[in-house]
């Protein structure tokens, strides 16, 4: 039973770790024994949250541009240059937009959509050689996309682009898993509800009154999200193949 929760020694990218449920997941990596990746678009941040995690362990910081295919293949190429063998991707970067129905426009469509789901799939892609590389038949590499309980009820907001991409993340989440997971790479997904992140920073305002809607009383701290990327990481869940684990404190179950 020791061992089935372990990830100590493998090698792990968390885009959009600079900050928020990125950092939250690459500082339980770090902390667990991984050799872990950052990758976000802003330097500065970046390096600080690198060196932040150093204290604890091995953290590397490489800038990118995901939101491109052209930052996505540069920091493709830099990784496999760095690393023939990568055990575990988190897609975690993202971005959202807001705007009433009528007002929408195609640049906050386009820009939601081209990181949440365009770069999730190729960057995937360009990585499958070093996560094939690493797995095996009793330990599969690891690919978990960051998904939103957004993608699955009705956000309440009107973050049209972002809902769409979220559902779009669950559904490729279990396309790509059911086609790699014979070659040895294991594909999961996870929904957030409600925790403190540059996303949620004009509604955590009002963390206590979200905090008392839902069922366990309480949004999502560190523990949970970084437990969560551990478990799909591990052995424990080898046999967990192209499922999104809903992560939200019972808000999906209370909206009926």
């Amino acid at each position: 039973m020791n061992n089935f929760f372990s990830v100590a020694g493998k090698v792990a990218v968390v885009t959009g770790g600079s900050s928020g449920i990125g950092a939250m997941i690459a500082r339980g990596f770090v902390e667990n024994g991984v050799k872990t990746y950052i990758t976000a678009r802003k330097l500065e941040q970046l390096q600080q949250s690198a060196a932040e995690l150093s204290i604890l362990g091995e953290c590397i910081a490489i800038q990118s541009d995901l939101s491109t295919m052209a930052g996505v293949d540069a920091f493709a190429d830099e990784m496999l240059k760095r690393e023939p063998k990568i055990d575990i991707l988190i897609n975690n970067a993202g971005a959202t937009w807001g705007a009433p129905v009528d007002e929408f426009p195609e640049a906050g469509w386009d820009k939601v959509m081209d990181l949440n789901v365009k770069s999730i799939f190729f960057l995937s892609k360009r990585l499958l050689p070093a996560l094939r590389s690493a797995g095996n038949a009793d330990e599969p590499s690891r690919i978990v996309n960051i998904a939103s309980v957004n993608g699955i009820t009705h956000p309440r907001m009107d973050n049209y682009s972002y809902s769409a991409s979220k559902a779009a993340v669950i559904q490729m989440t279990r396309h790509m898993a059911a086609d790699l997971r014979p070659s040895h790479v294991n594909i999961n997904g996870i929904a957030p509800g409600f925790f403190p992140s540059k996303m949620t920073k004009h509604i955590m305002a009002h963390e206590q009154e979200i905090a008392n809607g839902l069922p366990a009383r309480k949004t999502g701290e560190l523990a949970d999200i970084a437990g969560t990327a551990i478990y799909l990481c591990s052995r424990a869940s080898n046999y967990v193949c192209g499922h999104t684990v809903v992560l939200d404190g019972g808000q999906v179950a209370n909206a009926g």
